[in-house]
């Protein structure tokens, strides 16, 4: 069923690596021009230009953006208790993951006198999104709820598009996971032009204000990601999220059922979503093979997990040594990637770039999905090679505080003037010498 890629007795460079790796081609400047009047029509219009194109694309129009309590607590309140349970056990194990995440203030002192304190301190108020498209996503409002409430943000605003089948409400599984979780407004508004509302802010139908966020967080489709894009410098954003995609890395020693299904549970995500193995063995390549050709027409989504397993995006990649392997699931820098190959710890503390590393048989992605307690909001698209997944970071800024004594300038007041002079900026100096003019 998978394509495969032959790299054994070769030694390719990371550039002919990352050409040559499946990978899903998603051009977000290619829908640029569709998104850029959405978000100018909320920029000028607010809510009712938000409700028009949620009517367009979700086929129904709420009577506000603004969710109401009620029908929030009716939702937690009418919630499977099952579901129940096993959120509120994500969330107790987020809680203490992220927990360790928070930074404290540093202070250094750099002479006697003269300190430099780095002082953590949240964002405002952020916005987050929790899609609502091919499937329904509770977990996302916990991995993004809970970073933020860890870090100390003080308002938060939880988006996700209406549902015409809940009249016009977003999904009630996500309404119960944000009352769950604490969060006071939720906006039922999906898309782009969730994006710039929560960017631009408005005022709602019934004439309360929709107050602009600072920082934008949560995946969501490509027009969604095109009006990060734009709006990023206005906004702060987590990062431009492609499809969702899974690197295996294993050998002889995995057992092919296992590799097989946790492919699957990726490709049914989206058509798009990327499933890739990578192997120096093979017979193991062959069974995985065999395994999915028995398991894909079982599944649920049988549809849209072939179109995903069969397209470009995914594939085996056949190495010579684990080695090799390693080498490449660096150049591609997975969302997801798991490690099933003998001593798989060792292996596993060896990479470099993924967004999060599953160890060993027993640890499937979609344990990292819903009860690890690591975050599953996470770089997409090799965007892994130079950034992190969603966490308590994602919501603080470090600011340096700068505390020198007379003194302390004084012993250091030369060197800066002599800076200052070497780049002709002497109006710099003089600003350090006019404090000791007698």
């Amino acid at each position: 069923m998978l394509n495969r890629t032959d790299l054994r007795g070769r030694t390719p460079s990371p550039a002919e690596l990352r050409a040559a790796l499946p990978r899903a081609g998603t051009d977000v400047d290619a829908v640029l021009h569709l998104v850029r009047p959405i978000v100018d029509a909320v920029r000028d219009r607010g809510a009712e230009a938000a409700l028009e194109y949620g009517e367009r694309f979700d086929g129904v129009r709420p009577s506000a953006i603004r969710v109401p309590a009620d029908e929030r607590a009716r939702a937690l309140a009418e919630l499977d208790p099952a579901v129940r349970e096993a959120l509120e056990e994500a969330t107790t194990r987020a809680r203490k993951v992220h927990a360790d995440q928070r930074r404290p203030d540093v202070t250094t002192t750099v002479v006697d006198g003269g300190t430099v304190t780095e002082r953590w301190v949240p964002v405002e108020r952020v916005g987050l999104y929790a899609p609502g498209g091919l499937a329904v996503y509770p977990s996302t409002v916990v991995m993004n709820v809970v970073p933020a409430q860890t870090a100390g943000v003080g308002s938060l605003v939880l988006c996700s598009p209406p549902q015409a089948e809940f009249g016009g409400l977003p999904h009630p599984t996500v309404l119960a996971a944000a009352e769950l979780l604490g969060v006071d407004e939720v906006w039922a508004v999906g898309g782009a032009q969730a994006v710039a509302l929560l960017a631009y802010g408005g005022t709602d139908t019934d004439g309360a204000e929709l107050t602009p966020v600072d920082v934008v967080t949560g995946p969501g489709n490509i027009y969604l990601t095109a009006a990060k894009r734009l709006l990023r410098g206005l906004i702060g954003i987590d990062s431009e999220a492609g499809p969702t995609e899974i690197a295996v890395l294993a050998d002889d020693t995995a057992d092919p059922a296992h590799v097989a299904t946790d492919l699957i549970s990726q490709a049914e995500h989206d058509p798009l979503a990327a499933s890739v193995l990578v192997t120096d063995s093979e017979r193991l390549a062959d069974a995985v093979d065999a395994e999915l050709a028995r398991r894909v027409p079982a599944t649920k989504h049988t549809e849209r997990v072939t179109e995903a397993l069969t397209g470009k995006q995914s594939g085996i990649v056949l190495v010579s040594t684990v080695d090799d392997g390693l080498r490449v699931v660096d150049a591609y820098a997975a969302e997801h990637l798991e490690i099933q190959t003998a001593d798989a710890r060792a292996v596993a503390a060896r990479v470099r770039n993924a967004g999060a590393v599953f160890v060993g048989p027993y640890a499937p992605v979609s344990l990292g999905d819903y009860c690890a307690g690591s975050n599953h909001v996470l770089p997409t698209g090799g965007f892994a090679r130079h950034s992190s997944g969603l966490s308590v970071q994602s919501f603080l800024r470090g600011i340096h505080v700068v505390d020198y004594s007379e003194e302390a300038l004084r012993e250091v007041a030369g060197k800066v003037v002599a800076l200052a002079n070497a780049e002709d900026l002497p109006a710099h100096g003089e600003a350090v010498t006019a404090r000791f003019e007698s």
